[in-house]
C-alpha cells in the first residue's frame, strides 16, 4: 500500500469515528448536517454513513434521513464494559433502584471529556423509551458527570473542562464557578443533581460508584421528567441512590 493510500485510508477512519461522536452527541443527525460538522461533500457523508449502517454501528431512525447510533455500537461498548465488569455487576442492583425509585437509572463512565453511558434499566414510571445506553454527555451539564468531575484533581477538572461549558438550557452552570459550587456540594452529600441543566422538563441525581482501588470510576444515576421526580423529592431519594452506588462499589471489589 502507498504512503497516499494509507494516509487516505487513516483519513477515512478519523471521519467514520468522527461520525460516530457526532450521533452519540446529538442523537440523530442528518446526512447534510454531518457533511457540514465534518466539512465534507454530502456524497462522502452519506458513504461513511452507509459503511457504518452496514455494520450495525448506525441506523436510520423512522423519520427518513435521519440516522442515529446503532446497536452494534452496544456490542462495541458491552465488550469494554465487560472487561470492566462495571455493568455485570450493577444490572441487579440498577434493576432494584428503578423498582424502587419509579425512574430510569443509568450506569456512566468517562469518556475524554464526556460522560457515557453503558447501561440502562426503565422504571415502572418511565413514559418514554428514550435510549441513552451509548450516549455521550457533557460532564458539566449532568449529574453523572458532575460525580465524575467532583472526584478528579483540580488540574485534570480543568483539562476536562478545557473545551468550554456549553449552555444547555437557561439553568445550565456555565462558569467556574458556578461549577465548583455544584461539586462541593457533591463532596458535601455525597449525590449530585441537575436539575433541567442539560435538558428542559428533565432532573437527574447521580452517586459515585468506586472501584476495587477506592477510586471513583463511575456513577449511577436516576432521571425522570421534572413535574414527577421534583428536586425535593431527589434529595429524599438520594439515600437509597447512595446505598445502591455503594452496593455496585463492593460487588466491584471495594471494601471502604
Amino acid at each position: 500500500m502507498s504512503n497516499k493510500e494509507a494516509g487516505t485510508g487513516v483519513q477515512s477512519v478519523d471521519r467514520a469515528i468522527s461520525v460516530l461522536e457526532i450521533l452519540a452527541r446529538q442523537g440523530e443527525a442528518g446526512v447534510s448536517e454531518v457533511a457540514a460538522e465534518i466539512e465534507v461533500h454530502k456524497s462522502t457523508a452519506f458513504r461513511l454513513l452507509n459503511a457504518l449502517e452496514t455494520r450495525g454501528l448506525v441506523e436510520q431512525a423512522e423519520d427518513r434521513g435521519k440516522y442515529r447510533l446503532g446497536f452494534g455500537i452496544v456490542r462495541l461498548a458491552g465488550a469494554v464494559s465487560g472487561g470492566m465488569d462495571v455493568t455485570r455487576h450493577s444490572r441487579p442492583v440498577c434493576e432494584r433502584l428503578a423498582r424502587e425509585l419509579g425512574e430510569t437509572v443509568n450506569i456512566a463512565v468517562g469518556e475524554a471529556h464526556y460522560a457515557v453511558n453503558l447501561d440502562q434499566v426503565r422504571g415502572p414510571s418511565a413514559v418514554t423509551a428514550h435510549n441513552w445506553v451509548g450516549r455521550l454527555t457533557p460532564l458539566h451539564a449532568t449529574s453523572s458527570g458532575k460525580v465524575l468531575l467532583a472526584y478528579r484533581s483540580e488540574k485534570r477538572r480543568t483539562e476536562l473542562l478545557s473545551h468550554g461549558m456549553e449552555r444547555f438550557t437557561p439553568h445550565t452552570a456555565t462558569t467556574r464557578k458556578q461549577l465548583t459550587a455544584d461539586l462541593a456540594a457533591v463532596h458535601e452529600r455525597g449525590y449530585a443533581v441537575a436539575v433541567e441543566e442539560y435538558e428542559i422538563g428533565l432532573n437527574a441525581i447521580a452517586a459515585p460508584i468506586r472501584g476495587h482501588d477506592g477510586k471513583v470510576f463511575a456513577a449511577v444515576s436516576a432521571s425522570g421528567p421534572a413535574y414527577r421526580l421534583t428536586e425535593s423529592l431527589m434529595h429524599e431519594q438520594a439515600p437509597a441512590l447512595i446505598h445502591g452506588a455503594d452496593e455496585i462499589s463492593r460487588r466491584l471489589g471495594y471494601l471502604g
